[in-house]
């Protein structure tokens, strides 16, 4: 069985913490008890020089995949080493283990005295590879993450302490070189987060490219990830480069993981093991030097569970997981967020100096959000175009939101399990909402998803699982 990746918390979220001695935060009717101050658990490994050239140098490294050789382009090059080859041999962390991996090299790769192509490395294992002698360590380490003093880590904005453990965690997270999976519920800020922790990283000078794996039909994803060569296809009238080679230097960004292809997942973890892509119609490989960061809003262990997603696959990139809480777990953030896009220098010049009233700020802190901070963000774009005069009322609001109460405790039945209740509560919700937007947006699903802030592939699933007519959930005319 393989191990879980490291995570933030140590439940199912990294704020479902119930300790003894943590703070508590109220929202709406829920009272969150969280920890001011936890653990990151990270993977790492030591590689030690014990002859030849390079004798003494040691490299400390949280990577999953190390390369080493005589090419000055790898993680542990040893130039002045003339037997070694360019690229030598790898290390790479597989879910039963470290793993030592001869890169077809000239002369060969020996474990303990014996010449190998794939072996697992135990504790104090020697690797003899040209005229040198490393010897390995696996280390684990634990590294103590608080929440951050500020209210602001790149372009994510939120002063409750929810927010401030992730900004802590992120702040770790982002100078290590290793691939991170990023969680929530859709329009929670995860490419926010991801822009973030490429920015705050060793490759913030490199590309940082986004691949919206949802978006794509399912014939393109291919040449969008990998690249093609001319006439690999019809329409290919040139040669171009995909994703991974667009981001080689610096980091790229799959959002909607989840909706990737079950039959392109293999392709996606060959990548990621090998660092070299072949385009489409292509015959020759070419190297990438890229951080992988991913996002979904499925529940990826469910879907591996279920066939869906491959284990393998979420096991090479969750190699750190970050969960973000959805806005109604952080209400306290709302008028802050509020405040911010009010004194955005573009609102400034078009709209000028505005705020929201207390009636209107209370209003929008007690509704549910479904679509998280992006559909607040669609709401004051909404209130700035219709609002006349520097203050916002609860009138400017949209209809859905003129007269919603602070929200109270949803009905429940608490005789069954609570991950069954939750379940339930959450199918009835997603059922009543949709059916909702949809009459008010006459069945037209883009216009749904502009208004709730969810993408219109998680409108057309919700469709599809709750087996709803868009076309007979049109209002009809008086």
């Amino acid at each position: 069985m393989s191990n879980p990746p490291p995570v933030l918390a140590k439940d199912s979220s990294p704020f479902d913490l119930f300790a003894e001695d943590g703070p508590e935060e109220t929202t709406g009717s829920r009272t969150l008890v969280v920890e001011t101050r936890t653990t990151l658990h990270v993977r790492k490994c030591r590689l030690i020089v014990q002859s030849g050239p390079h004798a003494g140098k040691v490299v400390e490294t949280e990577k999953e995949h190390v390369r080493v050789g005589k090419d000055e382009r790898m993680d542990v090059p040893l130039s002045e080493d003339a037997t070694m080859s360019r690229h030598h041999f790898d290390v790479q962390y597989s879910e039963k283990g470290y793993l030592l991996i001869d890169a077809n090299s000239t002369n060969g790769t020996f474990l303990d005295g014996k010449r190998i192509e794939r072996a697992y490395l135990t504790p104090g294992a020697h690797i003899q590879a040209g005229g040198s002698t490393i010897s390995f360590a696996p280390l684990d380490e634990e590294i103590p993450v608080e929440p951050q003093e500020g209210g602001v880590f790149g372009g994510m904005i939120g002063r409750s302490l929810i927010m401030r453990q992730i900004f802590g965690l992120l702040r770790k997270v982002a100078p290590m070189d290793v691939s991170v999976i990023i969680t929530g519920e859709t329009g929670t800020g995860k490419e926010l987060a991801a822009r973030a922790l490429h920015e705050h990283s060793p490759r913030k000078k490199g590309p940082f490219v986004v691949l919206d794996c949802g978006s794509i039909p399912e014939n393109l994803i291919e040449s969008e990830l990998f690249g093609h060569e001319k006439g690999a296809f019809t329409g290919a009238l040139s040669s171009r480069p995909g994703a991974f080679e667009r981001a080689s230097g610096g980091s790229i960004f799959l959002d909607e993981l989840g909706e990737l292809p079950l039959h392109l997942q293999p392709k996606l973890l060959r990548v990621l093991e090998s660092r070299e892509v072949r385009r489409v119609g292509g015959n020759q490989t070419i190297d990438v030097d890229v951080r992988v960061i991913a996002a979904t809003n499925r529940d990826l262990p469910k879907e591996v569970a279920e066939g869906k997603f491959r284990e393998d696959l979420f096991f090479r990139l969750s190699v750190i997981n970050v969960q973000l809480p959805a806005l109604r777990q952080r209400r306290d953030d709302i008028p802050h967020l509020l405040r911010s896009a009010m004194s955005e220098p573009e609102t400034l010049s078009q709209y000028g100096e505005k705020h929201f009233s207390p009636s209107a700020t209370a209003l929008l802190a007690g509704y549910a959000w479904p679509g998280n901070v992006r559909e607040l963000m669609n709401v004051v774009s909404h209130v700035l175009t219709f609002s006349e005069g520097p203050e916002i009322d609860v009138r400017h609001l949209p209809p859905r939101l003129q007269g919603q109460t602070t929200a109270g405790p949803l009905p429940f039945n608490e005789h069954l399990s609570f991950k069954k209740s939750k379940e339930q509560l959450l199918e009835t919700f997603e059922r009543e909402y949709l059916s909702s937007i949809l009459k008010r947006c006459d069945g037209n699903i883009s216009r749904a998803a502009r208004e709730s802030g969810l993408h219109r592939k998680s409108i057309e699933r919700l469709v599809k699982k709750y087996e709803l007519d868009a076309r007979a959930l049109r209002t009809k005319p008086e």
